[in-house]
């Protein structure tokens, strides 16, 4: 069982030929809306994956709030620990290029009011060998409170250090698993301008450190992983990406998943690096996400 304790947010997506400089104003060639929140789509992610997932976080009572949660809902994902808050729902605005690339600005709302309390009446609704899934969208005290709930309980715990906050580097290092980009990882490790080599020997050096699985993805590259003392790594798919968007949950999800089911580790990186390829062929967040069966159909 997957308990993912984080945001929940409505995405409000425009695209454009090109991402503007600053001060600048371009054209959009579009716009749409779709349920998003790193922590509702990586609960996404593992459900559509195969595996049993509860939604720890919140929303409002606004418009916004049915939409947020739908795509989960429809899964099968457990919804009975989201909560009804009195801030309206976390928006995220997104602006897409024409090459797939993109720029967000989350505004947290009601994501802000997930509380300690909630952190521990998820943690405490887990069992021993359950899996608990965190990332940075909701207050660092209670994701602090989630690991170390964690932890005392038996529970495996995987932070995915996103969005960069100032308690990334500190909370990154009380998980079990930890998953970063490339750009996040130097900040894990407090080195900038690595060389491959020198990120790898960085992660083995942290993993020595801290006893932690340390997961780097390199977008286009695949992933490299350091686990017990040996290096892992997997590649994705060669696609002409969309959207990349939602990509890094994807990956953080189906990842959860398959070691959740108790798949070779080598094999849970191939897996989640080849759905977070698929993830970049559609636009959107959620929507992009890929069914189990397309996954396990390219791998």
């Amino acid at each position: 069982m997957i308990t993912v304790f984080g945001s929940i947010n409505m995405d409000l997506i425009a695209t454009t030929a090109r991402l503007p400089k600053p001060g600048e104003t371009v054209a959009g060639t579009g716009f749409s809306t779709a349920a998003g929140g790193k922590g509702a789509n990586q609960a996404l992610a593992a459900t559509r994956a195969g595996a049993s997932v509860r939604m720890a976080g919140a929303v409002g009572s606004d418009s916004f709030a049915d939409g947020a949660l739908a795509l989960m809902k429809e899964a099968g994902t457990d919804l009975s620990f989201t909560k009804i808050a009195s801030e309206p729902t976390g928006t995220a605005h997104i602006l897409v290029g024409g090459d797939g690339e993109n720029v967000i600005v989350v505004v947290a709302s009601a994501n802000g009011t997930v509380s300690e309390l909630d952190a521990a009446a998820a943690v405490d609704a887990m069992s021993p060998g359950d899996t608990l899934m965190l990332q940075l969208e909701i207050p660092a005290a209670s994701v602090e409170r989630a690991l170390v709930a964690a932890k005392s309980k038996g529970v495996t715990s995987i932070i995915n250090i996103a969005p960069l906050t100032p308690d990334a580097a500190r909370l990154g290092r009380m998980a079990d698993i930890v998953v970063a980009n490339e750009t996040e990882f130097e900040l894990l490790a407090g080195r900038e301008g690595l060389s491959a080599a020198e990120r790898e020997d960085a992660m083995q050096a942290l993993s020595r450190e801290t006893g932690q699985t340390v997961i780097v993805t390199l977008g286009a590259e695949g992933v490299v992983a350091v686990r017990n003392g040996t290096i892992h790594r997997a590649k994705g798919l060669k696609i002409e990406p969309v959207d990349t968007v939602g990509a890094g949950d994807t990956f953080c999800g189906y990842l959860a998943a398959s070691l959740d089911a108790g798949i070779d580790f080598d094999a849970a990186l191939r897996r989640a690096a080849v759905a977070g390829s698929l993830a970049c062929l559609k636009a959107g967040a959620q929507p992009a996400i890929p069914q189990a069966v397309e996954v396990d159909a390219k791998i």
